[in-house]
């Protein structure tokens, strides 16, 4: 049976209620980050880690940190909202898919590039004393819920830490990020930031 993340979500923010857990985002760029902010930030103290060294060229990966600094000064949260961004280093990406450039878009070497940046998150995560840690990255239509989902528990039973299990793209949220990327003006782009998916 299909498990609904959701619901798993639900059952963690119900479970603090009362109180306001910490929770480390990895975020891939502001138009995914709008929602999950919207929804995330009316229940923890967020700190959004900008870690993707599968986004190029340079130019690019700068245009998107500018945009999620931007979000974060456009949104009135209920709790604060940091950014914790990581310097530029395509290097990780280009080892990670060595021997993969030929797959397709969501083919082998996508889990590969959610593994690297989860796994980061995660080890920032526990080094920091985050409560929970999880990522944006699943409000796209395009990424698979269960694939991300399977990673971060992965991680989290490694390091003794907690994932958000989380598939935002549900209750309308792929829709919602679409509404809040047009009326804050977010640069959209059209590619997930990789060289192979641009190509």
């Amino acid at each position: 049976m299909k498990q609904n993340y959701q619901l798993l979500t639900d059952a963690i923010i119900f479970d603090n209620e009362g109180r306001t857990p910490s929770l480390l985002l990895h975020a891939c760029c502001a138009p995914c980050a709008s929602y999950v902010l919207e929804y995330l930030a009316e229940h923890f103290a967020v700190t959004l880690f900008f870690y993707n060294p599968n986004i190029q060229p340079e130019e690019e990966y700068r245009t998107r940190l500018a945009e999620l600094e931007r979000l974060v000064g456009l949104l009135n949260p209920k709790h604060p909202i940091a950014l914790l961004p990581c310097e530029y280093d395509p290097h990780v990406f280009d080892t990670l898919s060595r021997g993969l450039e030929a797959e397709p878009e969501r083919g082998a070497r996508c889990p590969k590039c959610f593994e690297a940046r989860l796994s980061k998150t995660a080890q920032i995560a526990k080094e920091m004393g985050f409560d929970y840690f999880t990522t944006t990255l699943s409000v796209s239509p395009h990424k698979n819920a269960d694939t991300l989902h399977e990673i971060g528990v992965r991680l989290a039973d490694a390091l003794g830490i907690s994932y958000l299990p989380a598939d935002f793209k549900k209750r309308g949220g792929y829709l919602r990020s679409i509404a809040l990327s047009n009326e804050f003006g977010l640069y959209r782009q059209n590619y997930c930031g990789c060289k192979f998916s641009k190509r």
